[in-house]
């Protein structure tokens, strides 16, 4: 009987590697996803991330054909919901939705636990919008101007909120600063949910944050809007100012929001994602409550998500150096 033991394994050796391959080649681009999807926003409930992840989060369940489940981890500045994502298994059901602080980290925090270019591959943008400057309704200043008027009279008593170290309403702020040449003191919280309480609550009197997080408060009268960040005004609040409008020169913030997944996942799952991504943005319904939230939908292929990461990566680094961007 025991001649017949290295025949007997070599078959089940063969068998073994059959049932391998084939459960490899099961995995197609026409049947992914087979189980649900985990959208990793590493922010809190309430944010702009999380407000654009949801608006988008059913129609991707339709079109995918399986549950897309959200799951919240905010804090350090998306740096702990960004490393569950980059250590997630690269098969296509871990995706990180996060916005444009995706490339600003790096340039401002010195030991992240992930690398932004190495760890991920692009899936595709989403959405594209401004930063909004708002503070309390009883906060003295109504313009941009008076608040940086008040900021020179009172050097290092102004205080600004954002969504944390590292997001695009942080480095708006130190941009202001720079280019106005005042000193103001930035308070980061865990999201904009959090930031946007405190700041109608009158705990701090001005907040940098995606329109999504303050919109609906601006329009109830609970917040007032003072500028954007960008060159071009938001179609959701069309008489809102740019900063450069309003007196500050050389001053663009645009941030977005996007889809990534670990490095190495298939590329057929990307394709399948960046697929459903086109589609859904270009939606009437989903372009309509894109822009009911102040932003627009993007959309494009993976390769211009990476050229712009790439890009963004030195321009923020040069900016952090420039403003003396730090955080311990």
């Amino acid at each position: 009987m025991n001649r017949f033991a290295p025949l007997l394994r070599a078959g089940l050796l063969a068998a073994a590697a059959l049932s391998t391959s084939l459960a490899s080649q099961a995995q197609t681009p026409s049947d992914y996803p087979t189980k649900p999807i985990k959208l990793i926003v590493p922010y809190p409930p309430g944010g702009g991330t999380d407000v654009i992840a949801r608006v988008v989060q059913e129609r991707f369940q339709a079109l995918l054909g399986q549950p897309v489940v959200i799951e919240n981890k905010g804090g350090a500045a998306g740096s702990i919901g960004t490393e569950t994502a980059a250590k997630a298994a690269p098969d296509g059901y871990t995706v990180l939705f996060t916005l444009s602080s995706h490339t600003i980290n790096p340039s401002i925090y010195p030991k992240l636990p992930f690398d932004t270019a190495k760890d991920f591959e692009p899936v595709g943008m989403v959405a594209s919008l401004p930063q909004i400057l708002v503070a309390n309704m009883q906060f003295a200043p109504n313009t941009v101007a008076e608040v940086v008027a008040l900021a020179k009279a009172k050097p290092g008593t102004l205080s600004f909120a954002s969504v944390g170290n590292g997001s695009p309403g942080h480095l708006a702020g130190e941009l202001l600063k720079l280019r106005s040449g005042t000193q103001m003191t930035h308070i980061p919280y865990r999201g904009g949910g959090p930031a946007v309480t405190d700041v109608m609550g009158g705990q701090v009197p001005l907040l940098w944050v995606s329109i999504p997080a303050a919109a609906q408060f601006v329009k109830a009268g609970k917040l007032k809007a003072l500028a954007v960040s960008t060159t071009k005004r938001s179609a959701a609040f069309p008489e809102v100012p740019t900063m450069q409008e309003a007196g500050i020169a050389d001053f663009d913030v645009d941030s977005w929001y996007a889809m990534f997944v670990p490095a190495k996942t298939p590329k057929s799952a990307i394709d399948k994602l960046n697929k459903v991504i086109n589609t859904v943005v270009r939606e009437p319904e989903i372009r309509d409550k894109l822009l009911a939230q102040g932003s627009e939908g993007v959309g494009g292929p993976p390769e211009a998500l990476g050229k712009i990461v790439d890009t963004e990566l030195v321009r923020w680094a040069k900016l952090a150096k420039e403003a003396s961007i730090k955080v311990d």
